[in-house]
């Protein structure tokens, strides 16, 4: 039973953590040289593939519990099956599988079982579900291939293991001219999917969680869940990842979350000098101990470049953000904001629409289509500006950012009926709302700050 457990082995580094977890499911007690201690392992816990144990009671067998599952969010991809009867397809299927397993173990947060694992069962009829609980993982994704004639279609669906319920779906139809391309192709539709899906999941999950059992992950989710672009969820939010902080000084996403709301208090909440500082502050510890961490990184290049003003730095924050993930579509929207303040505007709408094309329901998209629209009113494209401008209050109409948007736009444009509407629905949200601070604030360039600030006087935005 030892062999045939090590055999569907995780990680061969993980040999004897594997060992120690099968002797406690066993009832086993250490003794002699045949057993290998335990190792630590800092982060999660250790989850293999379930062994059970039988015991006879009268005409009952009972079954002992599966291991328990990650600390992390923890997921399984298993073998994507092979619609086509086409031996090739079946190669394509299994590197497609590897390559999506690849992506996703950059995440850092998440937690992704190793192919060995995932692929033992392949070829068989399977139970999704069941499957979670033997390899001891809260979300499985499960897929197909087919190929007719010229093209190859994939499809995929994301479970949560524990209800059952289907989170993502999707179908990817592509042209076979070029298979490798095409396979890189759908990974990162699929990974940049997926994310955001797991990362929702996650957050309602800590929401059912008593409050006195969080500990620092589970904080830092409580914070995505509330954290938006006012100052009263910055306010509630901060209190958690300093809690966090106390748990997790080294916890690199805290300090992301800690730097872009403190950067947002600083911009939207009166420019004080204190909410300046800890941004900067925050940017750059998340950068010390998130130099694999993309969302940390991503975080703090936006803080960065809208408080500090050091465009080169957080640029290349958003860059090195985007080779740990490259499907990663925060980098690209928070990046695209940074781009369109500091003036590089083509670059803007190209990760705009980038972050837009990777996850198209992203609640953050709000930010691209800002982005995108400032970068157009910067090339005197006014229209494209206030049609960007529109996308983004339909994305989330209780934020200023967008209506501050459009209403330049129109402005620029004589429709001043029009602009001064958008003016009034940009005061009623955030009210004392200034021209000059902001631009100063976010440390705008002149080629974009000087014609803003003439449309939006013309269109009655005060000083």
């Amino acid at each position: 039973m030892e062999a045939a457990w090590l055999g569907a082995a995780v990680e061969e580094s993980n040999l004897a953590v594997q060992i120690g977890a099968l002797r406690r499911v066993l009832g086993e007690e250490p003794g002699g040289e045949d057993w290998i201690e335990t190792l630590p392992r800092r982060g999660y816990r250790f989850i293999g593939p379930a062994v059970t144990k039988l015991e006879a009671e009268g005409s009952e067998t009972r079954i002992a519990e599966p291991f328990a599952t990650h600390d992390k969010p923890s997921i399984a991809i298993l073998p994507f099956q092979n619609m086509s009867g086409d031996l090739e397809q079946e190669y394509f299927a299994d590197g497609l599988v590897e390559e999506i397993i690849t992506a996703l173990s950059r995440v850092r947060w998440l937690f992704v079982m190793a192919r060995n694992s995932s692929f033992t069962y392949k070829g068989r009829a399977i139970d999704v579900r069941q499957a979670a609980r033997e390899l001891g993982v809260r979300y499985m994704l499960e897929g197909s291939v087919r190929r007719a004639a010229d093209r190859v279609r994939v499809t995929g669906q994301l479970i949560d293991a524990a209800t059952g319920a289907h989170l993502w779906a999707d179908r990817f139809d592509r042209p076979l001219s070029d298979v490798f391309a095409m396979q890189d192709e759908i990974t990162i539709a699929v990974v940049g999917a997926i994310e955001p899906s797991l990362r929702s999941a996650e957050i309602e999950r800590v929401k059912r969680k008593r409050p006195e059992s969080l500990d620092a992950y589970d904080l830092v989710l409580q914070v995505h869940s509330i954290a938006t672009f006012t100052s009263d969820s910055a306010s509630k939010a901060l209190p958690l990842l300093e809690r966090a902080l106390l748990i997790e000084p080294d916890y690199a996403m805290a300090h992301g979350y800690a730097a872009i709301l403190h950067q947002n208090l600083f911009i939207r909440g009166g420019m004080h000098e204190e909410n300046r500082t800890a941004a900067i502050r925050h940017a750059h510890a998340a950068i010390t101990y998130g130099h694999d961490d993309a969302p940390a990184l991503a975080m703090a290049g936006m803080a960065i470049g809208l408080v500090e003003h050091d465009f080169a730095v957080a640029v290349g924050a958003f860059e090195a953000a985007m080779a740990i993930s490259p499907s990663y579509a925060m980098a690209y929207n928070l990046g695209s904001i940074v781009l369109a303040w500091g003036g590089e505007a083509e670059r803007a709408i190209d990760w705009g629409e980038k972050a837009l094309h990777l996850s198209p329901f992203d609640s953050w998209n709000v930010v691209a289509r800002y982005a995108i629209s400032l970068a157009h009113f910067q090339r005197e494209r006014f229209e494209a500006a206030a049609s960007s401008a529109r996308l983004g209050i339909q994305c989330n109409p209780a934020l200023s950012l967008c209506y501050f948007a459009l209403a330049a736009a129109l402005a620029a444009l004589g429709k001043l009926d029009e602009a001064q509407t958008a003016v009034a629905r940009l005061l009623a949200v955030q009210p004392g709302f200034s021209i000059a601070r902001h631009c100063v604030g976010v440390g705008a360039v002149a080629a974009l700050s000087d014609p803003l600030s003439k449309a939006l006087r013309n269109a009655g935005l005060p000083d």
